[in-house]
């Protein structure tokens, strides 16, 4: 047993020292890209026939992956099935990451992907840490760039509605035992999207849980990969039961709040020491996931709120601090916020079956501040007002 040991983990050092030796391997280079187009092109849905996630578009890109040579030729091909070995390293050791990002059309027609450089960045981050390949984030951003031109007229120009984006890279060296992955494919694919629940933009309520945690310190919370997502779901389902939309995810004696769901989570608090108002999100400390629209709210709010009246903090708030600042009325408001929903106003959050209610606008589905993130997202994303967030593409008709 034990020199099987040692021939694995020979097998791994050998492995790893190639991928530090990468820079003599061929590179990702999108000039190299062929296109095949397919020859049965699908139906366009109507936007309110989109299920978010449900319908995709004629083509896919892949490209693989070989520790020998490097980075292969890059190909648009008509979406379809993998064919993989059975014994892929994917399926047994979960080599597997992806990331989740959106292209809209502005009202000239053109495609803008919003912030891709922070999913590219995310993305290398998780692959060097599970031993997959990185890769040039620009090379890969052209490509996407490119398939999105050829399915362009899967891309909703309607408010509300955008083109999800799909990058995934999984191992796909065949054989059992634990090694670094010989071989990786990367692909993605494309959803036209609407709403991601399907309520539309209505305030959730939440669980507050701590009888199971999403991540911890020291491990893979702050990366996106796989693993990090079946694992979490029996909880919700859980939560489901008692009439919850989704976890509001606690950790360590102190029950700290981290993420809600699969988002980053957000809380508008009066300040009694300032009299001033504050935001306050989970800081990256390696726990939390580095959410781009997180980013984008944290950039938003330093400027444009009023540096008087708010503080925008990062760092940990308790269960214990959101409940007794409602019971004090200076509980403002919270969201959760992420790619698919941007922001999802949050209206109670029950912990150990007590109720604590979030405040929202009489008459309304969210607080105001929600709102606000809501509309200068959105204002940026389809082009309403510009700025160095998005990468604009012309499609050429």
């Amino acid at each position: 047993m034990f020199s099987s040991y040692l021939r694995s983990s020979k097998a791994i050092f050998k492995t790893t020292s190639r991928t530090r030796m990468s820079s003599s391997l061929a590179p990702l280079d999108a000039t190299k890209l062929k296109i095949t187009k397919t020859t049965s092109p699908k139906e366009k849905l109507p936007n309110d026939k989109l299920v978010f996630g449900q319908t995709f578009t004629d083509h896919m890109l892949q490209i693989p992956f070989s520790f020998k040579k490097g980075w292969g030729t890059p190909e648009i091909v008509p979406y379809g099935p993998l064919s993989l070995d059975p014994s892929s390293c994917v399926f047994h050791y979960a080599f597997e990451l992806f990331e989740g990002l959106k292209a809209y059309k502005d009202k000239n027609g053109d495609i803008r992907m919003f912030r891709p450089d922070k999913n590219m960045a995310r993305m290398n981050k998780s692959a060097d840490r599970i031993c997959l390949p990185t890769f040039d984030s620009e090379q890969l951003t052209d490509l996407i760039g490119e398939l999105l031109k050829l399915d362009h007229r899967f891309i909703p120009s309607e408010k509300g509605y955008s083109m999800y984006i799909r990058p995934t890279l999984i191992g796909t060296s065949p054989g059992l035992g634990v090694h670094t992955p010989d071989e990786a494919l990367l692909f993605v694919i494309c959803s036209p999207v609407g709403p991601y629940y399907k309520t539309g933009f209505k305030a959730v309520k939440l669980e507050a849980t701590d009888y199971a945690t999403r991540a911890w310190p020291g491990g893979v919370g702050d990366k996106k990969l796989g693993a990090n997502y079946a694992p979490c779901v029996k909880p919700q389902l859980d939560a489901a039961s008692r009439g919850y939309q989704q976890n509001l995810w606690l950790f360590g004696p102190e029950k700290n709040v981290t993420e809600v769901g699969t988002m980053n989570f957000f809380v508008a608090m009066k300040d009694s020491k300032t009299g001033k108002n504050e935001l306050v999100t989970a800081p990256l400390d390696g726990t939390i996931l580095e959410g781009v629209t997180r980013d984008s709210i944290l950039s938003l709010a330093r400027e444009r709120l009023n540096p008087d009246e708010w503080i925008i903090s990062e760092r940990y708030c308790t269960i214990n601090e959101i409940k007794d600042k409602a019971e004090k009325g200076e509980l403002l408001e919270a969201f959760g916020s992420g790619t698919a929903a941007i922001v999802s106003p949050i209206k109670e959050i029950s912990y150990h079956g007590e109720a604590i209610n979030v405040p929202l606008t009489p008459g309304e589905e969210s607080g105001p501040l929600t709102k606000q993130f809501l509309t200068w997202i959105q204002e940026l994303q389809y082009g309403e007002v510009e700025s160095d967030w998005s990468k604009v593409y012309k499609v050429e008709n």
